[in-house]
Parts: C-alpha cells; sequence; structure tokens
C-alpha cells in the first residue's frame, strides 16, 4: 500500500518536475508524504473514501478549504479524488501534556469555537452530519456483518448508546471537526493551526469538546474549565450532564472505529491494542457517568 501510494504522490500532475516523497507518520486513515519541489514542501494525504467510517473525500476537500478561508488550516494546493496536497507548515505537533497546558487550552479552545462557526461561512456546496449515535448503530451492522471478534459486545454497547443519546437531550448544531487529537493541533511557534478533516461534518459543540477532554486525558477540573471558557458560564447541573454523556459516546466512538479499523484497515497499525486501551477508557468513564449525582 505504501509504495503505490509513494508512486501516485510522486506522480501527481502539480508538480514541477521529479519529486520524492518521504513518509510522514502519524496517519491512521491515511497514507502521508512530504513532498519538496521548486523550494517549497508540500504535504500529501493518499486516502480513498472509506464508507464504513463515513469518510467522504469530497467532503474532507470541502472542509479543508473553508478551514483555510477561515484561516485555521494550511492551504489546499491539489485535490484529485484519493489525493489531498496541502501547504506544509513547519511547526510542531502537540501531545495531549501540551493541551493540557492551561494557556495553550486556552488557545486551542478559542480555536474550536473558531471551527464551529466560522467555516459555514465559508463552506462550499453539501456537507455531512456527523451524529455519533448514528455513527454507532451504522457500526454494529458493519461489525455484525463482516464477523468482528467483538460481536457478543454489540447489544450492550448498542443499550449504553441509547441511554447516552437520551442524556444528551437537545443540542445546538454547530460545524464539527469531530476527530480532535493532539496530533491534529500544530504549533509554529506564533499561531495555532487545525488539520485532518476526515471527519467533518455539522454536530453539537459537545462532541468536539467532549472529544478533545476524552483524547488527551483531561482530569474535571481542566473539563470543568474548558466548559466555562467555551460557554461563558459555569457548567451547570444540565450541561454537566450532558457533556458527560457525550463524553462517554466519544470514548465508545474511538472503541467502535478501531473495531472496524481491526476487520476493514489496510494500515500497519496496532488497532486490537487501541481497541483495548479505548475500551477501557470508556467502561471508566461510563462508570462515572452513572455514578455522578450533581445532575
Amino acid at each position: 500500500m505504501s509504495d503505490q501510494a509513494a508512486l501516485r504522490a510522486a506522480n501527481l500532475s502539480c508538480w514541477s518536475g521529479p519529486v520524492k516523497p518521504s513518509p510522514l507518520s502519524g496517519g491512521i486513515t491515511n497514507t502521508n508524504f512530504i513532498i519538496e519541489d521548486a523550494g517549497q514542501k508540500y504535504v500529501v494525504r493518499i486516502g480513498e473514501d472509506i464508507p464504513v467510517h463515513g469518510i467522504m473525500r469530497f467532503n474532507e476537500r470541502a472542509a479543508s478549504n473553508a478551514a483555510h478561508q477561515a484561516g485555521l488550516s494550511p492551504k489546499v494546493i491539489h485535490w484529485e479524488q484519493g489525493v489531498l496536497v496541502l501547504q506544509y507548515i513547519e511547526s510542531k505537533t502537540l501531545e495531549a501534556a501540551d493541551i493540557r497546558n492551561p494557556e495553550m487550552l486556552g488557545r486551542i479552545i478559542a480555536l474550536v469555537k473558531k471551527v464551529h462557526h466560522d467555516i459555514p461561512r465559508h463552506l462550499e456546496g453539501a456537507s455531512l452530519v456527523f451524529w455519533v449515535f448514528q455513527v454507532f448503530r451504522n457500526y454494529a451492522r458493519v461489525l455484525q456483518s463482516d464477523g468482528s471478534r467483538m460481536v457478543a459486545t454489540l447489544p450492550r454497547l448498542l443499550e449504553i448508546a441509547d441511554e447516552l443519546e437520551k442524556a444528551v437531550g437537545p443540542v445546538e448544531m454547530v460545524f464539527g471537526h469531530n476527530d480532535l487529537l493532539s496530533a491534529n493541533f500544530l504549533d509554529d511557534g506564533s499561531r495555532l493551526w487545525i488539520i485532518d478533516w476526515d471527519y467533518a461534518g455539522f454536530n453539537s459543540p459537545l462532541f468536539d469538546l467532549a472529544n478533545l477532554a476524552s483524547n488527551n486525558e483531561f482530569d474535571e477540573d481542566l473539563e470543568r474549565g474548558m466548559l466555562e471558557s467555551y460557554f461563558g458560564s459555569p457548567a451547570d447541573g444540565t450541561l454537566w450532564h450532558s457533556y458527560r454523556a457525550m463524553k462517554c459516546a466519544s470514548l465508545l466512538r474511538e472503541t467502535m472505529w478501531s473495531m472496524v479499523s481491526e476487520i476493514h484497515s489496510e494500515l500497519d497499525f496496532d488497532y486490537v491494542s487501541y481497541t483495548s486501551d479505548y475500551m477501557q477508557r470508556f467502561e471508566q468513564a461510563l462508570e462515572t457517568f452513572r455514578s455522578d449525582t450533581s445532575k
């Protein structure tokens, strides 16, 4: 796969002459390269649609373009089906510990709010909706039909998903990134960038906030501070309860995403260990949610 992807990246029509792709680590839904052409560096993302995950590359392109126009993401230099070429940003990729730093977290929350409210002003064409509870239902169908090793767990997980969906309650609709891993934030020393719009779509802001917290292992104080910073007021009982439910949903989504990837992904990645890690984190969050008496 990587050899074929490198050959495709090297032979794109956008290059001024022969180029040599250098692998870029970190992708778990794409194969990525850095390419230098005419003295400029670019990132090349190779990846077709992934229907089992709801990844549609037309949507990724539209979100990437809108994010750039909103001043949040690198410029799209070239696109064709299965290929996205982006401006390279000389920067540091953040880690979870960076995001937990209160000063950095404040900058990230400001960035996420711009994603939610500024990107729709620049978005062209149709866009997807990312409702995590429908994602669960689709994942369960895929896992059942394709013989997942985790089939026996599905009835319980779907019952929990229904419980969480009711607990989240009515939501505001914004444009979400929906995959706020630390590696999707870049710091160039003067500003932050957000990248990788594979799962972009309209959603509740609570999902991005819960996703940010769950992926980067926030403690409760940091979570409450994040909610207060985003919404401009203390997290009351209803908001806190809805958020905690969405946090469980975020962790369950990552777990089921990995369960599906165990079957369908051809990338060299230890999805079984990833599933195990996130399942444990989900169970811990669920226990905390159910024992919370502050609602």
